[in-house]
């Protein structure tokens, strides 16, 4: 999952933070995808409208 794609979603950085309970310099750290946790956590918040798979977070065998 891009983080862009959090930022918009949830309409600014800040908005993104508060949901997730961190700070928004937490989010200003990340590359430019979500973190993995984080990225679980999105998509629960999303109810499935930004998925983890998204971020290329595939179960490999």
């Amino acid at each position: 999952m891009n983080k862009s794609d959090a930022i918009k979603f949830f309409g600014n950085q800040t908005k993104l933070a508060e949901a997730l309970g961190i700070t928004n310099s937490s989010i200003s750290q990340w590359g430019e995808h979500v973190p993995p946790l984080r990225a679980f956590q999105i998509e629960r918040l999303t109810h499935g409208k930004l998925k983890v798979v998204d971020a290329g977070l595939r179960h490999r065998r």
